[in-house]
C-alpha cells in the first residue's frame, strides 16, 4: 500500500509548524477548535470541562515514554473502546504505527515545539495527513477525559485520538464502532468480520488454525461479546465485559508439562491473549493470571509468555472458553502485494464506484439486491477472470464512512453486499439477463462499513455486482479484489454494440464420445471469433458448463461447436455441430449428433453434444 498522503483540509504540517516557529506562537486549529462542539453534539458537557495543552497538565510532556506499548492506552469516558482496541493492536506493529505517527522523533517535544502534531489515516483508499493542535479536553481537575496513557506525561494516544475525532467531526462521533474499521483506517488492511454464532464454527481446531495463521502473517484480530443495548459495557461474573471490544495480543499453542516430560509427551493447548482497553477488568476463569492451570506449564514457557499477576487489562484464556464467550471477531488481513517477498503475494485490483440514480434503466446504477430482480442488474458491474484451474478469490466492498454526518442525524451506514455471477467466457458487455447465470455466492446484506467474502472459484469469467439492499439508494464504494494470478478486473460500463443485428448465446452443458480415453475440449466459433473451453482429463462424458456470447452481423452463417481431444499434445477432431440461431427460435436444451467436417460433413461421428442456444435481435437481451 502506497504511503503517499494528501493533506486533510489542505493543512500542511511542515509549513504550519515552520510558520509558528518563526513567529514564536503555538498553533491553534481553526478546523477543530477547543470548544464544546468538538467534544459533544448531543450530550451536555460535564461541569468544569476545560481544554489544556500537555504542558499545563504535567511537567516534561512527551509523545512517547520508554517507547510504545499496547499497555500505554486506557479508554476515557467516551464509549470508543473499538478505536482504543485498534490502537492497542497498532502499538504491537512498529511498521504500522510509524506510518500512522510519521516523523515521530521530529514531533517529540523539543526546542521546536509549536503545539502542532500530525497523524496519517487510510481513509477510503487514500492516506490522509491530519494536523491538530494539542489542546486536549480535561475535567475540572485537569485530568484527560478521553483516551490517555498509564504514564501521566505520555500523550501519543490522546493526540492520535484527537486527530481521529477531527476526521469525524467531534469526539462523540467516535462512540460505538467496529474495531476492524479503525484497524483498516490505521493500516489499509482488508477487514473480515466473523459471527461465531452464525458461522457455526463447530470445528474449533480449524478456526484456531486459521487465526494462528492470520496472526503469524501479521494480521490484526479483535473480538467482542454481542449484547442488548441496556447491557452494554456491563461486567459478567467471569470478568468479561459485554458489548466491549478486546484486542487480541497473541495466539499460541502452549506446551504442557515440565522438562523432558514436555519434550516427549508433546501435549499442547491452544490459548489466546486479549487486552481490555480499560487497562483493567480481566477474565477470571481458567488460564487467567493467577489460575492453577499455569502449574501445568513449565517455568521457561511461563517466562516466554510473560505471565504476570497484575490487573493491567491483559489476560490469557483457553481457545475453547474464548469461543464459548465471544460472539464477534474482526480479522484484518495485511495483504502482501509485493512481488519481492518470501511471503505469499496477492494480485490486487481496486475500483472506486458510485450507486447513482437515473430514470433511464440503461443508465441507472442503484438497482438494489436480488430481491429486486427487475432492477438488480442496473447496478455497477465488474468483470474478472480466473485463469488457473481454480483460484481463491478475496473480495472486500467498503462504503464511504458516514460517521461524519452523525451531527446532522444522517450517520447510518447503508446496507450493502455483492453478488458474484459466472458469465460467458468471452463476455465484454454489461449483463442484462439474470435467469441463466450461475450465482456463486450467498450473501446477506449488512450495514457494516465493509463486507468481505473469500471463495474458491473454478476457471472462467465472472461479474461481481456491488449493491445496496434497496434500489435507488445512492452512495460511494470501494471494491478490492485479490487473486493469486492477475484477474484483469475491470469496470463494465458498455451495454452492447449497436452495429450488430442479433445476439446469440451458446451454453454447453456436456458431451460424450465413444472414442476411448480422451481429454476433450470444445471450441465455439462464430463470424471469425472463437472461444475454447478448458480440457477435461480422461473423460468420455465431460461436463463443461461453458457458455459463450456473440454479437452477429451475418445471420445466415452458422455457429460452429467442435469437440476435440488433446491426445499427448496432438489435437484430434472428434466432431462438430452447426447451429443456425434465429430470433424467433424457442430456446431449449438440444442433444445433437456430432458430424464430420468439410466434404464429409454429412457423416455422423460417434458422440453427442448437449447444449442450449438463445438468440435475440435485442442486443441487451442477455
Amino acid at each position: 500500500i502506497s504511503t503517499m498522503s494528501v493533506a486533510y483540509k489542505d493543512q500542511l504540517y511542515a509549513e504550519l509548524k515552520k510558520q509558528h516557529n518563526q513567529n514564536g506562537t503555538l498553533f491553534e486549529d481553526p478546523e477543530f477548535p477547543a470548544t464544546n462542539s468538538s467534544v459533544y453534539y448531543t450530550k451536555t458537557p460535564p461541569e468544569g470541562l476545560q481544554w489544556k495543552r500537555p504542558g499545563e497538565i504535567c511537567e516534561n510532556p512527551r509523545l512517547f515514554v520508554e517507547g510504545i506499548s499496547s499497555h500505554d492506552l486506557n479508554q476515557g469516558t467516551q464509549g470508543n473502546c473499538w478505536m482504543v482496541a485498534a490502537c492497542a493492536s497498532l502499538a504491537l506493529r512498529r511498521d504500522l504505527w510509524e506510518n500512522v505517527i510519521p516523523d515521530w522523533k521530529e514531533q517529540e517535544w523539543d526546542s521546536n515545539y509549536a503545539g502542532i502534531f500530525h497523524f496519517r489515516f487510510w481513509i477510503f483508499g487514500q492516506w490522509t495527513d491530519v494536523v491538530i493542535d494539542d489542546w486536549l479536553p480535561t475535567d475540572k481537575h485537569g485530568r484527560l477525559i478521553n483516551c490517555h496513557s498509564k504514564q501521566n506525561n505520555e500523550f501519543w494516544s490522546a493526540l492520535l485520538e484527537k486527530a481521529y475525532a477531527k476526521l469525524f467531526g467531534c469526539y462523540e462521533s467516535l462512540v460505538g464502532g467496529n474495531t476492524g474499521d479503525a484497524v483498516v483506517d490505521f493500516s489499509g488492511a482488508v477487514a473480515e468480520a466473523i459471527d461465531l454464532q452464525k458461522e457455526k464454527y463447530n470445528e474449533q481446531d480449524k478456526l484456531f488454525g486459521n487465526l494462528l495463521k492470520v496472526w503469524e502473517h501479521n494480521g490484526i484480530i479483535s473480538s467482542s461479546i454481542n449484547t442488548q443495548e441496556f447491557e452494554l459495557e456491563s461486567r459478567m461474573d467471569n470478568g468479561l465485559v459485554r458489548g466491549h471490544a478486546y484486542s487480541v495480543t497473541d495466539v499460541k499453542r502452549v506446551s504442557l508439562g515440565h522438562g523432558l516430560q514436555t519434550h516427549f509427551k508433546n501435549e499442547t493447548i491452544p490459548l489466546i491473549r486479549l487486552r481490555n482497553p480499560w487497562g483493567k477488568a480481566e477474565w477470571t476463569g481458567a488460564w487467567s493470571d493467577s489460575s492453577e492451570e499455569w502449574s501445568k506449564v513449565g517455568d521457561a514457557e511461563r517466562s516466554n509468555l510473560g505471565i504476570t499477576v497484575a490487573d493491567n487489562g491483559e489476560f490469557w484464556m483457553s481457545f475453547t472458553d474464548w469461543c464459548k464467550n465471544f460472539t464477534d471477531v474482526d480479522i484484518c488481513h495485511l495483504m502482501n502485494t509485493s512481488l519481492i517477498s518470501i511471503r505469499k503475494n496477492w494480485n490486487e485490483k481496486v475500483h472506486f464506484g458510485k450507486w447513482t440514480r437515473n430514470s433511464d434503466p440503461l443508465l441507472n446504477r442503484c438497482g438494489g439486491c436480488t430481491n429486486h430482480m427487475e432492477t438488480f442488474l442496473q447496478n455497477p458491474q465488474y468483470l474478472f477472470d480466473v485463469t488457473k484451474e481454480s483460484d481463491k478469490v478475496l473480495i472486500s466492498l467498503q462504503q464511504k464512512d458516514r460517521r461524519i454526518y452523525r451531527k446532522e442525524g444522517q450517520g447510518e451506514n447503508l446496507s450493502i453486499g455483492f453478488t458474484i455471477l459466472k458469465v460467458e467466457v468471452n463476455r465484454k458487455y454489461r449483463l442484462h439477463k439474470y435467469v441463466t447465470q450461475q450465482e456463486m455466492n450467498e450473501f446477506n446484506h449488512t450495514n457494516s462499513r465493509t463486507v468481505f467474502n473469500r471463495i474458491e472459484l473454478p476457471q472462467g469469467r465472472y461479474v461481481v455486482i456491488p449493491t445496496t439492499f434497496k434500489p435507488f439508494i445512492e452512495g460511494e464504494f470501494m471494491l478490492r479484489l485479490y487473486t493469486d494470478v492477475d484477474s484483469g478486473c475491470r469496470s463494465n460500463q458498455i451495454c452492447a454494440l449497436e452495429s450488430r443485428d442479433i445476439v446469440i448465446k451458446s451454453s454447453l452443458r456436456s458431451a460424450w464420445s465413444k472414442t476411448s480415453s480422451i481429454n476433450p475440449y470444445v471450441i465455439i466459433s462464430c463470424e471469425g471469433q472463437s472461444v475454447r473451453s478448458t480440457t477435461k482429463k480422461n473423460s468420455l462424458t465431460p461436463v463443461f458448463e461453458f457458455s459463450a456470447i456473440f454479437y452477429r452481423k451475418k445471420v445466415a452463417e452458422p455457429l460452429t461447436v467442435q469437440l476435440w481431444t488433446d491426445d499427448l499434445g496432438s489435437d484430434k477432431f472428434l466432431g462438430e455441430v452447426l447451429l443456425y440461431g434465429r430470433p424467433d427460435d424457442v430456446s431449449h436444451t438440444q442433444h445433437l449428433q456430432l458430424k464430420n467436417k468439410g466434404s464429409k460433413k454429412a457423416d455422423n461421428m460417434p458422440g453427442k453434444i448437449i447444449l442450449m442456444i438463445e438468440t435475440s435481435n435485442e442486443l441487451t437481451a442477455f
